[in-house]
């Protein structure tokens, strides 16, 4: 160690130029598995609200609420120690000034889904919502009248409720009957008992339902059917995993250079009697403090990032991703030093100081 930093504090550009291209290596790291954070919570904020079990849907909604179809009659026979019924659809709602991707979701309020308001007060009539808090950043406010996409029904927004939105679009909360007049319009008296899904809260999935015609969905493989919620995780994945194997890369490429330079210093130190052992562990001391230096330093700025951001981006940082990321950063950086540490090991005394 004593030498590694030796070393380090006699170069200092040199060594400033490799902790500068780890620490932006790690800020890209950290911010992209923020914005996988973020975009997932885009997704899955209003499910996780339930903190359900599972949910009920069409065996041929191929596990999507908008694709499946039932009755409350279906929930009469869900066998669970307790169960919500919903139903879903997307439009595009307006205030007049505004526009925004809306889901509205149609409950019943004395059920466990029934979301706590934060702002403004509970639905009591026809046609009233809560919206998700999400909304008052793209213009939207208490008292609004809403004309939506779908239907010549209008809502209006009687209060606010934090992290709602179902697959990136915030959600609209209303009377179950709210929601059937939007979807079916005149034919909303014909259809009043249609749903899309029923929320289960149970420790036992295995006889929830006899009808062959449901299917009992796991809350995190129901998310995880959301339409492009897996492809969107897996690509932002693996744009973080190829970035630990560029990292390795950059590091190893400018320890070998820097130990080809100084070759014939090695084989003097050799020569001297100090063993591959101690220059070894030189270089990846050198190495683990650069690393070290590099990551915190990324990590810093990335939180520093995030707290500026405006809110239409999408970051959310989590801590113990972000810790183990930065210990998988520092791994691979050592890991990087192993060409140098072979080179110093293949150094031959005689070969390096001319003789």
């Amino acid at each position: 160690m004593f030498l590694a930093w030796n070393e380090i504090k006699k170069n200092k550009l040199r060594f400033i130029l490799i902790t500068g291209v780890l620490m932006l290596v790690s800020y890209l790291v950290f911010f992209l598995s923020g914005l996988a954070s973020g975009l997932e919570n885009l997704n899955r904020e209003a499910v996780d609200k339930w903190q359900a079990t599972a949910i009920v849907v069409t065996e041929e909604s191929d596990k999507s609420m908008p694709q499946s179809s039932m009755t409350l009659g279906d929930a009469e026979d869900i066998k669970a120690d307790d169960i919500a019924v919903i139903g879903q659809l997307n439009a595009v709602a307006t205030n007049g000034g505004n526009k925004a991707n809306v889901a509205i979701f149609g409950i019943n309020k004395d059920q466990f889904i029934m979301p706590e308001v934060s702002e403004g007060e509970e639905f009591v009539a026809d046609n009233e919502v809560i919206a998700s808090d999400a909304l008052k950043a793209e213009g939207f406010k208490l008292g609004d009248e809403l004309k939506l996409s779908s239907t010549d029904e209008t809502l209006k927004i009687v209060g606010f409720t934090e992290n709602a939105r179902f697959n990136a679009a915030p959600v609209l909360y209303g009377e179950l009957a709210t929601f059937q007049r939007v979807k079916f319009g005149e034919a909303a008296e014909v259809s009043d008992d249609q749903i899309n899904g029923i929320v289960l809260r149970t420790d036992d999935l295995s006889n929830v339902t006899g009808n062959e015609s449901l299917e009992v969905v796991e809350m995190e493989e129901f998310i995880t059917s959301l339409p492009g919620y897996t492809e969107q995780s897996l690509t932002l994945t693996f744009m973080i995993y190829f970035l630990f194997v560029i990292s390795s890369v950059i590091v190893a490429i400018f320890l070998y250079v820097l130990t080809v330079q100084k070759i014939s210093m090695f084989g003097v130190m050799k020569a001297q009697g100090i063993s591959n052992g101690y220059l070894s562990r030189s270089v990846i001391a050198q190495t683990f403090i650069l690393s070290v230096i590099g990551v915190v330093v990324g990590f810093i700025l990335a939180l520093i990032s995030g707290a500026f951001l405006p809110a239409a981006v999408p970051v959310s940082f989590d801590l113990v991703t972000m810790i183990l990321y930065g210990a998988i950063l520092i791994i691979v950086a050592i890991l990087g030093a192993v060409f140098s540490v072979w080179t110093i090991v293949k150094i031959d005394p005689l070969k390096a100081i001319g003789g």
